[in-house]
Formats: structure tokens, C-alpha cells, sequence
């Protein structure tokens, strides 16, 4: 009765070794692929993505350390989610992306109406006098002085920042020129 139950869990330890074995191959391919995969993206997502880029790359750190210890299921159960990942995460850098190019297809309109509005509040101010023209020219200022600020955002490479103040002096000269009972731009 003992021999049987011997040859038993000795053909049960061969089965789980042969499991093993060939999960190997399969195991190290994921882990191959993995890399291949990461290093295309790795660029891009280092600059638009680079907090979700960490999370990839600890789980690619995972599926080595899997490899290493010889757990090949947890490396293919691993697999699949962060190919999962690495999609999401070209997604975020394609996002990212598109938002960039967005923003600097407004900065552009933008960089067009704007100085030329400003421009014009400025000759209509200098037509004026009073306690009218000083505030108006306090207001002038302060405009100027948020559109420097949104062109150095964008020359330092924020597109998003320069458009959203871009879009808050084009709107405070909006006001302005009513203000001035000038014709919208």
C-alpha cells in the first residue's frame, strides 16, 4: 500500500515539473516581450506619462523577479495584465499628446488676437483722460503683464499653461474693450 502511494506522489512531482518546464520557454518570451514592449514607449512616457510609467516599469520588475524565482504561471498570469498596462499607457501618452498639440493650435490663435487686441486698448487709452484713462491703464498692465507671462510658459514648453492665461487676458480685454466702448475684436 505504501509503494503505490509512493509511485503516486512521485508521478504527481514529475507531472508538476513537466508543468513547470513548460511553462519556462512561454514564461521567459512574456518576459522578453515585456521589455520589447516597454522600451518602445519608455521615451514618450517618460515625458508625458511618467507616474504611470513607474507603475509599468515595477511590474515588468515583478515578472523578473518571477522569472528568477521560477514562477513561471505568475510571470504569464502577470503578462496580461501589464500588456493591459502598457496599452493604457500609450493611451495616456497619446492623450497627453493630443492635448499638447491642441493647446498649442490655440496658443497660436491666440498669440494672434491677443497683442493686436491689447495694442488697441492701448491707442484707445491714450485718447482718454482722467481717473478713466489710469484705471484703464492700471488694467492694461496687469493684462501685459499676464500675457508675458503666458508667453514664458509657453517658450518654456507649457502649452496647456500658456493657452489657459492666454485665454484669461483675451477675456479680460474682451471686457475691456466694452469698457471702453470699443468693437469686440
Amino acid at each position: 500500500m505504501r509503494f503505490p502511494t509512493l509511485i503516486l506522489a512521485l508521478g504527481a512531482s514529475v507531472l508538476i515539473a513537466a508543468g513547470c518546464a513548460r511553462d519556462k520557454e512561454p514564461a521567459q518570451n512574456a518576459v522578453t516581450a515585456a521589455e520589447t514592449a516597454l522600451n518602445q514607449i519608455r521615451p514618450q512616457a517618460q515625458q508625458f506619462a511618467p507616474e504611470h510609467l513607474k507603475t509599468v516599469e515595477d511590474e515588468l520588475a515583478t515578472m523578473k523577479e518571477n522569472l528568477a524565482r521560477e514562477e513561471y504561471r505568475a510571470v504569464l498570469d502577470d503578462a496580461k495584465t501589464f500588456n493591459a498596462d502598457v496599452t493604457a499607457l500609450n493611451d495616456a501618452v497619446v492623450s497627453k499628446q493630443t492635448q499638447i498639440a491642441a493647446a498649442t493650435h490655440e496658443w497660436e490663435e491666440l498669440s494672434q488676437e491677443v497683442p493686436k487686441s491689447l495694442q488697441e486698448i492701448e491707442a484707445q487709452i491714450g485718447n482718454m483722460k482722467g481717473k478713466k484713462a489710469e484705471s484703464a491703464k492700471t488694467e492694461l498692465e496687469s493684462m501685459k503683464a499676464m500675457w508675458q507671462e503666458a508667453a514664458a510658459a509657453f517658450t518654456a514648453g507649457d502649452a496647456a499653461a500658456a493657452t489657459d492665461k492666454g485665454r484669461a487676458v483675451q477675456e479680460k480685454a474682451k471686457a475691456a474693450r466694452e469698457q471702453l466702448g470699443m468693437t469686440p475684436a
